[in-house]
């Protein structure tokens, strides 16, 4: 019996490491979101090829780390993400200075950006995967936890591109990009030698299958280790549920984001710092959401409060463009908007922590996620087509009603009530389940 002398004492110092790499390295991530397309759009003047952008960027991001689970797990999640953010930092400085020689052609920045793209996966999947374990050292309610790691998001949402807005006004979007290759460099750093050591050990399992088996054990292979992690998801009907819808709702922002946004900018005469602008409206009200959902999230029933976040913060954006609403009207919907997305993020993190067994962690979070982003490399090539083909407003009509579509038909279906069922079970995933839908209370 383990008793409260054995306990490890309460500390905050690793989820705080892991919060601080997390919003270094998204601010980053943000700044470039917004002076990459317009460095592309600027310059080439075609939707077509700012969709092409982003599709070089995000389709190694989604496949690496849907392959990239099984290591995380084997080599521990510190190890890959420090790694990683390192080389993100090298290839992202690489675009100003090939710039600035003249030696940066449409395809060589493709091929940077791939690389990014494919560093960026598992480096983002290695320190979310860090959270539950930082939340067991603080000894704070998963919800809690998630919902910080929510805030860290949305902050970094809030001020990237608000610094990106202003640095390609200003400046030019190169500035963007070295602020984010520096931004790479420092999420590094501070996962290398801030976390205390220990902090993001491997939970890979031996061959036997067994837990704690001794040291002498061969470890499982790669194969079977992913094999293990997508037979687990495949019998939760509740997660494959949120993928779908999550999926669905990832391409159209996606699109949104990269290119019906700076389309907009530029046709209504906002400039870039409308860009900025919109997405600092958004997510300081989010920051707002995440903030009260780390608060109070745990007591608050989740399916309804989801559903009400997504009925806020999908479909109306698109719509205030579409109507070409004076820029304050703009603004107020996509702070209203940002307050109901705050929400979203920790109560899915907190589901998907809560019902995976922790050693399978790395693998159905890496699964999870890059099913849920399989169609964002694609939204904004579509977007750029779907605008280049019958405009911009009809688009962002036809997002509109899909995103609505989308949120509200999704919650019909039976799979979501798992989503309160869960309501104060314990922590199952500290210690291993078996590879089934866990009982329920």
């Amino acid at each position: 019996m383990t008793t409260a002398v054995d306990a490890p004492a309460r500390s905050l110092r690793p989820l705080a490491g892991v919060l601080a790499a997390t919003a270094v390295s998204l601010t980053g991530t943000r700044v470039s979101a917004i002076a990459l397309p317009w460095f592309v759009l600027a310059t080439t003047g075609s939707a077509t090829m700012t969709g092409l952008v982003a599709f070089a960027e995000m389709a190694p991001y989604v496949l690496v780390k849907a392959l990239t689970g099984p290591l995380v797990d084997r080599l521990g999640p510190r190890v890959v993400s420090w790694t990683t953010d390192a080389v993100s930092a090298v290839a992202a400085g690489l675009v100003p200075l090939l710039h600035a020689q003249g030696l940066l052609p449409f395809g060589v920045l493709l091929a940077v950006v791939a690389v990014i793209g494919a560093m960026r996966g598992p480096g983002d999947l290695a320190k979310s995967v860090m959270v539950p374990e930082a939340a067991d050292h603080a000894r704070v309610p998963m919800e809690r936890a998630t919902g910080l790691s929510g805030v860290t998001e949305r902050l970094a949402s809030t001020v990237g591109p608000a610094i990106g807005g202003g640095l390609v006004a200003v400046i030019g979007p190169m500035a963007g990009l070295v602020v984010n290759a520096a931004t790479f460099a420092l999420g590094s750093l501070v996962i290398a030698f801030a976390l205390p050591r220990g902090m993001g050990r491997s939970a890979a399992p031996t061959a036997s299958g067994a837990q704690g088996a001794s040291a002498e054990a061969e470890p499982a292979g790669y194969w079977r280790m992913f094999r293990e992690g997508f037979t687990f998801l495949r019998s939760e009907p509740l997660l494959l549920t949120v993928i779908v819808m999550i999926g669905i709702t990832n391409l159209l922002d996606a699109g949104f984001m990269t290119v019906l946004t700076p389309v907009w900018a530029r046709e209504s005469g906002n400039g870039p710092a409308a860009i900025g602008l919109t997405a600092s409206a958004f997510g300081v009200t989010a920051v707002v959401g995440s903030l009260t959902a780390a608060a109070v999230a745990h007591r608050l029933p989740r399916r309804t409060v989801f559903f009400a976040g997504f009925l806020l913060a999908g479909a109306p954006r698109y719509l205030v463009l579409a109507f070409d609403a004076p820029l304050w009207v703009v603004l107020t919907v996509f702070a209203v908007g940002g307050l109901g997305s705050g929400f979203l993020n920790p109560i899915l993190g907190a589901v998907l922590f809560e019902r995976v067994p922790r050693p399978l962690l790395g693998r159905v979070h890496a699964l999870s996620d890059s099913l849920a982003w399989a169609g964002i490399p694609l939204g904004g090539v579509l977007a750029g087509a779907a605008v280049a083909l019958v405009g911009l407003i009809p688009t962002l009509l036809a997002g509109g009603v899909l995103y609505f579509a989308t949120t509200s038909l999704a919650g019909l279906r039976p799979e979501w009530r798992e989503m309160d069922r869960l309501r104060g079970r314990p922590d199952s995933a500290v210690e291993p389940r078996p590879e089934r839908a866990p009982a329920r209370s």
